[in-house]
């Protein structure tokens, strides 16, 4: 694959970085560099040059999202921005990679599998799921559903480990399950896909190993990282009852990976990943 020829958006995100590290002669751009949502911006590349756009640039405070501000800068990024982006795609003939999230879904149903109906309880993931209708009408499309995304920037494992430092022993929702998904997955399928072509469509990912909450999650990161702090279990309303702003959470999380495994990809076990991040962090 010729790096020269990708373009990659939301570069300062989590994914973005890894994207732009592991294709180091793409064009990557961040938002103030390149607004997707933006006419104006889309105008001044040259989309004749390039064969594969990776859009990882993503509208995702899901909490302010149900704010009127925040509503509207999640529709003109997850929706207008990605949908300029994949009749960009049709219109050159290049592939979409696209990044989605199980906030798609209600959770309600367990696994997730790629043909789950778009069910999304929040503004952020109804945002999400009509970007998604946009990509699947491009012809040439991987979409990549994913989900608990752990890479260099803020993410929950980070906070967590802020929080031991500093001797808190925090109250965490024991009633969403899912798998974690670092940023080197979400690496090694784009690349795998990239280089070998299975079908197009939809594809979800995340690490390969047990599902697990969120609370039973934070034990094993304190475990690892060596201090020894409690957890106190509390469910997702119990949590969200004085936040009467915040959005509605899926509950399950969990993908069924047959059909990225069926193309042959071999994945990587979260717990394995979830060691080397927190050994990584730990020495730095």
């Amino acid at each position: 694959m010729n790096h020269q020829k990708i373009l990659i958006t939301g570069n300062n995100g989590q994914l973005g970085r890894a994207l732009t590290e592991h294709y180091s002669t793409a064009q990557s751009y961040d938002s103030k560099q390149l607004d997707i949502s933006s006419q104006e911006d889309l105008s001044k590349i040259a989309w004749d040059k390039l064969d594969v756009i990776i859009n990882a640039a993503a509208y995702t405070n899901v909490d302010y999202a149900e704010t009127n501000e925040g509503r509207q800068l999640a529709w003109r990024v997850n929706v207008n921005g990605t949908r300029n982006l994949a009749n960009l795609a049709l219109k050159h003939s290049l592939t979409l990679v696209h990044i989605s999230t199980d906030y798609v879904f209600d959770g309600t149903i367990k696994p997730h599998d790629e043909e789950e109906a778009l069910s999304p309880i929040n503004v952020y993931g109804q945002s999400k799921a009509a970007g998604d209708i946009a990509v699947s009408l491009v012809e040439k499309h991987y979409l990549l559903r994913t989900s608990w995304v752990i890479g260099n920037g803020k993410n929950f494992v980070q906070t967590m480990l802020e929080l031991a430092q500093k001797n808190i022993e925090p109250k965490i929702v024991s009633d969403q399950i899912g798998r974690l998904t670092f940023t080197n997955e979400l690496v090694r399928v784009i690349d795998y896909l990239l280089a070998n072509r299975p079908a197009y469509g939809t594809y979800n990912v995340s690490n390969s190993g047990p599902e697990i909450s969120w609370s039973d999650l934070t034990r094993l990161i304190f475990k690892l990282s060596g201090y020894n702090l409690k957890v106190y279990d509390t469910t997702t309303k119990e949590y969200f009852k004085d936040k009467p702003n915040s959005a509605n959470r899926p509950l399950n999380s969990v993908f069924d990976l047959t059909k990225i495994t069926s193309t042959g990809f071999i994945g990587n076990d979260w717990q394995t990943e979830l060691k080397n991040y927190i050994k990584e962090r730990i020495s730095n």
